[in-house]
């Protein structure tokens, strides 16, 4: 039977990539990949770049363009259609690409628990028609794990949940006793938290891992202007962003102290 192996490989940094990681790329004979066009052309390379340096045995590369979501359409139903049609294309290049008892990898940009839909496509291309097909999954580094490492913080705080959501639903999902982690915000949702008021910590990085990296963190009400500039420069200038935030209550003012009374 086909064997498909959905790799996580972090979210910028080439040393991201894990030993299980490589071994795994290398039971690989063919790599899926579906080109999002040219704004996501580097994301593409380093895909490439990544096989040309831990590859060991030979491997070809499968390639196709992904179909476009309507961005006009309602957003669940825009995505429904999308992965559908992306199934389609999937369940064909299976057909074509992997021969019977052949080992396929999808590379696949942080870990594919995580905000990413290729184990869903995979689904959805076997009721597609794809030929039968078993899947092994290895993880990778997600953004979240990226940005807090790069701020040096601890995702959560002592007894306190955390949620990760969209961007488009972080208002909405916002708690005064949790840490919210937005993924996939086009800007919309940080303005929205701005727009509120409310006394939040911010710690935001894009382009995480790679040589583009950038972060800002503070008050909310400090910052969140600063970074909604710096990610449009940064999308003008590259045509293309990933970026991810994380918020929590700002904790209270240190109570005042009497005269003459000695702090701690």
């Amino acid at each position: 039977m086909r064997r498909l192996l959905v790799i996580g490989i972090g979210v910028g940094d080439p040393d991201h990539l894990t030993f299980q990681a490589v071994a795994a790329m290398n039971r690989a004979e063919v790599f899926f990949l579906l080109d999002k066009g040219e704004a996501a052309a580097e994301l593409v390379r380093l895909r490439e770049e990544l096989l040309a340096r831990h590859m060991r045995r030979p491997y070809r590369i499968a390639r196709a363009d992904s179909p476009k979501r309507d961005v006009a359409a309602p957003y669940k139903a825009g995505v429904a259609a999308w992965h559908e049609a992306r199934a389609a294309l999937v369940a064909g290049m299976i057909a074509r690409e992997l021969p019977e008892d052949g080992t396929g990898a999808f590379l696949v940009w942080g870990d594919p628990a995580l905000y990413d839909s290729t184990l869903r496509i995979l689904d959805a291309a076997r009721e597609a028609g794809a030929p039968a097909f078993e899947i092994e999954v290895f993880p990778g580094i997600s953004a979240v794990q990226a940005l807090t490492s790069a701020h040096g913080i601890v995702l959560n705080t002592v007894g306190d949940p955390v949620i990760v959501t969209t961007g488009r639903r972080s208002l909405d999902d916002l708690r005064p006793d949790a840490t919210l982690v937005a993924m996939l915000d086009d800007g919309s949702g940080l303005r929205a938290l701005m727009a509120r008021g409310d006394s939040l910590d911010i710690w935001w990085g894009a382009y995480l891992g790679s040589p583009d990296q950038m972060l800002a963190a503070g008050r909310l009400s400090e910052v969140g202007e600063i970074i909604l500039e710096r990610r449009a420069q940064a999308r003008a200038r590259k045509g293309w962003i990933m970026d991810v935030w994380l918020v929590r209550p700002a904790p209270p003012p240190p109570a005042p102290q009497p005269d003459g009374a000695t702090r701690p």
